[in-house]
């Protein structure tokens, strides 16, 4: 067993490649081979999110403080807040962060496939995240 004490793993800022806006990662566990999960606390404060990305084996995704938005590609802005859980299949490209006024943090818990958990993809747009339908809507027209 390896006890991982709270306040022992720095945390780590957004890098700026995957984020929009101000994201602190703090790390809570990293299983050893032959297990592949790991597991993030990220806190996104005001209008700050992900970039789109997608995983390998998928990710789930455990709201513990705040209000946010996550999309699908294809689908409408969803509101996220405390207490919702998220399952995002494998492939699936998605994005997550805080609302435009309130902060939000979420637990990342995601599976690596030879070595990568996640694909990073392009930044969403300031455009996009403010639009009440997100990307799908306001690339329709």
């Amino acid at each position: 067993m390896e006890l991982k004490r709270a306040g022992t793993q720095p945390s780590i800022k957004g890098p700026e490649a995957w984020f929009t806006g101000t994201v602190r990662i703090d790390p809570l566990a990293t299983g050893s081979a032959p297990a592949r999960v790991s597991a993030a606390s990220v806190t996104f404060e005001p209008g700050a999110r992900s970039a789109w990305h997608t995983h390998p084996l998928g990710q789930i995704l455990i709201v513990t403080a705040g209000y946010g938005w996550t999309q699908c590609e294809g689908e409408a802005k969803v509101d996220i807040r405390a207490g919702d859980t998220i399952w995002c299949p494998p492939g699936h490209k998605h994005w997550h962060g805080a609302s435009a006024t309130t902060s939000m943090t979420h637990i990342a818990v995601q599976e690596a496939l030879d070595g990568v958990a996640v694909t990073w993809l392009e930044k969403v747009t300031d455009e996009d995240y403010l639009s009440p339908l997100g990307e799908s809507a306001a690339h329709r027209h």
